[in-house]
């Protein structure tokens, strides 16, 4: 009779265990590189005892590096912003912006409870109304006073999401269409070439003219101001999706395309079977720089439509001219800039649910 020895199975558990742990921390690591947090795999790996050493080098390229740079860039933003001087006054640096950013916070907490206070007071009159028998009465009223900065945030994600819709719902059958026939190929492309440099500036007023044309009031379902600057975004960003699309079907193995004339396919099971999920990486690399196309497009629209957006907001704060207004311009810039890097999170994450391929 063999003796176990209980060391030795001891440490085949603890293998077995650290295996484990291992296989969970590369399937984590997908979604790290999704969500940018790549640097978060060797921290892990570190904490498991697989090569500290290696780990802590792979930590400060992902981590460290990056926090240098934007250390660096603060700091030399921090000493070259009092240099320049503008008829506001210096250029405010990392500590006024932040300051502003507080400010705008709590300004949006205030405007907040204003607009709570405002809706309780609505209901307990409609609830008094009902009481007293004029339900006929009751009505809900607006509230008017001034959005907050999260409002204003708000509406410009509603607004771009709603225009990058539009463009992909046109955008992603033309694109099919084109792919597959080289006729229909040859009528889209000069349209496409002709199209897709026009500035959002240039747009704008033909599509503003549309809307007042169409829409007589603010009284429909949407404000003009809001359906000018979706309508801008639209006509400004669903050609890198169309051109994607076009090219992703028309790139489709020719093998397949012949497989799917042996079993004599239909249009819609051809299309649905086999040129989409070909196509989809190309697809959704087309969506992506839609939708930063649209954001970036965003800005310039909602400045002049007057949507109470996040270009409104810039453009208010450039008339008002206070000694607050560059900071705030600045609070806005970066609130740009983050939310676009989220948005293209967004778009990736969706991605690589829903396609394999490793070119993105």
């Amino acid at each position: 009779m063999t003796a176990i020895d209980p060391n030795s199975l001891e440490a085949d558990h603890k293998e077995a265990r650290r295996a484990q742990w291992f296989t969970r921390i590369n399937k984590a690591d997908a979604w790290f590189k999704v969500l940018g947090l790549s640097w978060m795999t060797p921290i892990l790996k570190a904490a498991a005892g697989d090569n500290p050493r290696a780990q802590l080098s792979e930590i400060w390229r992902l981590l460290g590096v990056p926090l240098v740079a934007i250390a660096g860039f603060l700091a030399l933003w921090a000493i070259l912003a009092p240099q320049v001087q503008t008829s506001l006054g210096a250029i405010p640096g990392p500590a006024a912006v932040w300051t502003e950013t507080v400010n705008l916070h709590e300004d949006a907490q205030r405007k907040a409870q204003r607009k709570a206070t405002f809706q309780e007071r609505v209901d307990e009159r409609n609830q008094q109304l009902i009481d007293a028998g004029r339900a006929d009465e009751v009505r809900e009223i607006g509230y008017t006073g001034a959005p907050s900065y999260y409002d204003q945030i708000w509406t410009s994600i509603q607004t771009v999401f709603f225009g990058f819709l539009l463009a992909s719902v046109v955008a992603i059958p033309l694109g099919i269409l084109a792919g597959l026939s080289a006729t229909a190929n040859a009528a889209l492309n000069p349209l496409i070439q002709i199209f897709k440099p026009v500035s959002p500036l240039a747009w704008l007023p033909i599509v503003t003219m549309v809307v007042s044309a169409v829409a007589a009031s603010d009284g429909g379902l949407f404000a003009k101001s809001f359906l000018v600057s979706a309508i801008t975004v639209t006509l400004c960003s669903l050609w890198p999706t169309l051109i994607n699309t076009a090219l992703g079907v028309a790139s489709i193995d020719k093998d397949l395309v012949n497989v799917s004339k042996v079993l004599k396919m239909n249009t819609y099971s051809k299309i649905t079977k086999l040129v989409l999920p070909s196509a989809l990486p190309l697809i959704f690399t087309g969506l992506r720089l839609s939708l930063g196309v649209g954001w970036m497009v965003l800005i310039a629209a909602e400045m002049l439509a007057q949507n109470p957006g996040l270009g409104k907001f810039v453009w208010d704060e450039f008339q008002n001219g206070s000694s607050q207004s560059l900071a705030r311009i600045m609070v806005a810039v970066l609130t740009i800039g983050i939310i676009g890097f989220l948005l293209d999170r967004i778009m990736f994450a969706l991605q690589s649910l829903f396609t394999f391929s490793a070119n993105r």
